[in-house]
């Protein structure tokens, strides 16, 4: 799946070179809120914890068609912890344990996005977009590491205001979704013993975001 999803980007970061009539770059930076996660497969095979708030950053490439809307590159970043309480299948039975995981999360999407112009200045967008979100957890306790690539969507909308010609300042909110992010081959857990998590649990994250817009010159014809 990553492959794919790779191979689609760079098709598309291809054609948008080749043949864009407006380019823009998209920078982020914004604040994302908490997130629980939980799966109780059974008495024997859990874990809840929660994907702490902070910082995600990160920039995108959007070329525009004309009347029809925009296709954007995106990547993200996020570097946060997650604290967690599981079951660990330890050698001497199953061992309730907590760890406060060291969690980096990157997004790698590719949006659409409508824009509803009102002035020259004032540009309202909605939008959505598909991809893959890229896990990486580390256990502090025993230095476990483990890894996940994961199907992905967002929805968002906002409003670019533009300070110059080529300038904008951008403002949306925007909700990310990893669907069967956290579990299974993604264990928080101690990484070196199968914990038998047979369950998944979606993730879900809601974030407020700013950042500049600039729209690059149009070669001459």
């Amino acid at each position: 799946m990553k492959k794919a999803f790779t191979s689609l980007f760079l098709l598309t970061a291809i054609a948008v070179t080749s043949y864009a009539q407006e380019l823009r770059i998209n920078t982020y930076a914004g604040y994302v809120f908490k997130d629980k996660v939980d799966s109780y497969y059974s008495n024997t095979s859990y874990f809840n914890g929660q994907i702490q708030d902070g910082l995600r950053w990160g920039g995108g490439i959007e070329y525009h068609i004309p009347n029809r809307g925009a296709i954007e590159i995106q990547y993200l970043r996020q570097d946060t912890n997650a604290p967690t309480y599981y079951l660990d299948a330890g050698v001497f039975g199953p061992t309730e344990r907590f760890t406060d995981f060291d969690l980096a999360i990157n997004w790698i999407m590719l949006n659409g996005t409508r824009y509803f112009p009102v002035n020259e200045i004032v540009e309202p967008f909605a939008g959505a977009g598909f991809g893959m979100g890229i896990f990486n957890v580390s256990n502090p306790d025993n230095g476990n590491e483990n890894s996940a690539t994961k199907f992905a969507w967002n929805i968002r909308g906002g409003s670019n205001f533009w300070v110059a010609d080529n300038i904008a300042i951008r403002v949306q909110a925007s909700l990310f979704s990893a669907t069967q992010a956290i579990g299974g081959g993604l264990y928080f857990g101690t990484g070196g013993i199968s914990t038998g998590l047979s369950s998944y649990s979606s993730m879900y994250q809601f974030g407020l975001e700013g950042g500049l817009v600039f729209r690059l010159p149009q070669p001459a014809k």
